[in-house]
């Protein structure tokens, strides 16, 4: 939680200026000089945008090409072996896949560079609850509801606040409210309770997950056309704890300020959640030091040699003979043609229209981020509450720090601390400049400084801050996008070519990257002739 944009220190940031008064405060510190940077292959990104490679030297028969190892790829090649066919290849331009569900290692531990859980999920997600049992994350059944593995849930404490110089347990202040700020934050939960019971005729619930389940009632439907921010101020909630609330839940889970939020999406944060297990603690997530790279490593370790990394796809086309891909081998430095009866795009709108030759469609936008790993001798303290899993700050500009060893035994000795920055407080474009623009010596000392301003017992023990940049690490769920832009773009995709991403669906949620990626390959499937019963 963070005061709005008009905030002295927030300005320093938008303006350059790194010194922060959180830091001014703080003994001197020296900003540690080790530690890596990396994000997405901006290199071959930026050539596959040009148009720079070179034309294909040979061709490669497959009967389906996967272009996109990212959760939704990775899925859709879970599901096709799901269906029993494995005649199908996936490619990947990073070197490992993962998309923003990657992770790192070091001597530590391990760690994510993007999405860090998975909350228990819903009754409606039938095709990732098989999939979770194949892993070994749902370990059984009672009275007809999934038993989860005790060891991957999250364990206590889960999420505390440094709000008014303390620590406190949960996300939402409990201490120095005004009669305002405790009306507003009970009528907004009682109006949230509401939203997540309601169900349309069919059954359906009002907010569900994955999207594509939920009702479609016209006062439903009507609430993408307006701002969440537009929705909270017709309701008359003008509380700034209430609002500062709402801006961290935004910007968690899409990257984006209130203003600029559909109020459906913002709505879908609090009131689409309804755990579906026996354990009777359906609000709790499933979590690991590496985050969610340890879904998509066991999906990857199944499709095994199905998966090559290292190659772009940069142009696709419908011929007489079905479609062809033109990929770019990175090792070798030469171009391939693969012919394939079904191509499934598991891959960004942005991306998969440019290797199509249509024009993007501009209401797409994608959030930047920013995700330093911090390697500390010791484990952070703090007056009041307990170390927790996830740890946010009121007065931070960043969304706060988890802990990779969390899970473990014990809270003492080393750890990684993996912090967040959503860089939204201005255009997108602007922010993914400012991510390149700046030196990492400069990020590093903005993520010290910061992480100091929680947690000044810190002040000498941090070891390394490697540092990860997300370009386009989501998509902003923007006014009228879920509702109209999102299924109009679903309707335009035509055989042979199948799409599968989150923004298919407006919310870069792993459930969604899940269901667009089965739904991709059942489609793809149907397309070509193989039986199959569904899981969506």
């Amino acid at each position: 939680m963070k005061a709005d944009a008009g905030d002295p220190s927030r300005r320093a940031i938008l303006k350059g200026g790194m010194a922060t008064a959180t830091a001014l405060a703080l003994p001197a510190c020296e900003t540690p000089t080790s530690g890596s940077s990396g994000g997405a292959d901006m290199a071959l990104g930026h050539r596959l945008r040009d148009g720079a490679f070179p034309e294909p030297v040979r061709e490669e028969r497959v009967p389906l090409l996967i272009a996109g190892g990212g959760v939704a790829g990775l899925s859709a090649g879970w599901r096709l072996r799901e269906a029993g066919f494995d005649d199908f290849r996936l490619i990947e331009l990073e070197d490992q896949p993962g998309g923003n569900a990657r992770g790192g290692r070091n001597a530590v531990s391990a760690y994510p560079l993007g999405a860090h859980y998975l909350p228990i999920p819903n009754e409606e997600a039938r095709g990732l609850r098989q999939m979770l049992r194949q892993m070994g994350v749902i370990v059984g059944e009672r009275d007809g509801k999934p038993v989860y593995d005790p060891l991957q849930l999250c364990a206590d404490l889960q999420e505390r606040l440094l709000w008014q110089g303390k620590w406190q347990e949960g996300l939402v202040p409990r201490t120095g409210l005004s009669s305002k700020d405790e009306a507003d934050l009970a009528a907004f939960n009682r109006t949230m309770a509401d939203f997540s019971r309601r169900r349309d005729r069919e059954g359906r619930p009002a907010f569900a997950i994955p999207v594509a389940y939920s009702a479609r009632d016209a006062d439903l439907l009507a609430l993408d056309r307006i701002s969440f921010a537009q929705w909270l101020d017709r309701q008359g909630w003008t509380s700034q704890v209430l609002r500062a609330h709402v801006r961290y839940a935004c910007r968690d889970d899409y990257g984006t300020e209130p203003a600029d939020v559909s109020s459906w999406a913002g709505i879908h944060y609090f009131a689409s959640r309804r755990g579906f297990t026996a354990h009777g603690s359906g609000d709790n997530e499933l979590t690991w030091p590496e985050g969610n790279s340890r879904l998509t490593s066991l999906i990857a370790d199944r499709l095994g040699d199905r998966i090559t990394t290292g190659r772009v796809a940069f142009r696709a086309r419908r011929d007489e003979k079905g479609a062809m891909v033109d990929v770019f081998d990175a090792q070798q430095g030469s171009s391939i043609r693969y012919r394939a009866d079904a191509v499934i795009l598991a891959m960004p709108h942005f991306i998969a229209t440019r290797l199509l030759g249509e024009k993007p469609d501009a209401a797409y936008s994608y959030a930047p981020w920013l995700i330093a790993n911090v390697t500390v001798d010791r484990a952070p303290e703090g007056k009041g509450s307990a170390l927790a899993w996830d740890n946010v700050s009121a007065s931070s500009a960043s969304l706060g720090y988890v802990v990779a060893t969390h899970q473990s035994d014990s809270h003492t000795g080393p750890t990684v601390l993996t912090w967040y920055m959503a860089l939204s407080d201005m255009p997108p474009a602007s922010a993914r400049r400012l991510l390149v623009d700046r030196s990492d010596a400069d990020w590093r000392r903005f993520v010290r400084d910061d992480l100091l301003g929680m947690n000044p017992d810190l002040n000498g023990a941090i070891r390394s801050i490697d540092l990860w940049k997300w370009g386009h690490a989501m998509v902003r769920p923007t006014p009228g996008f879920l509702w109209d832009v999102a299924p109009r773009q679903r309707a335009a995709i035509l055989s042979p070519f199948f799409r599968a991403h989150s923004d298919l669906s407006g919310l870069s949620l792993f459930e969604e990257a899940h269901y667009r990626g089965m739904a991709a390959a059942e489609a793809a499937l149907s397309s070509i002739g193989h039986p199959h019963e569904t899981l969506l």
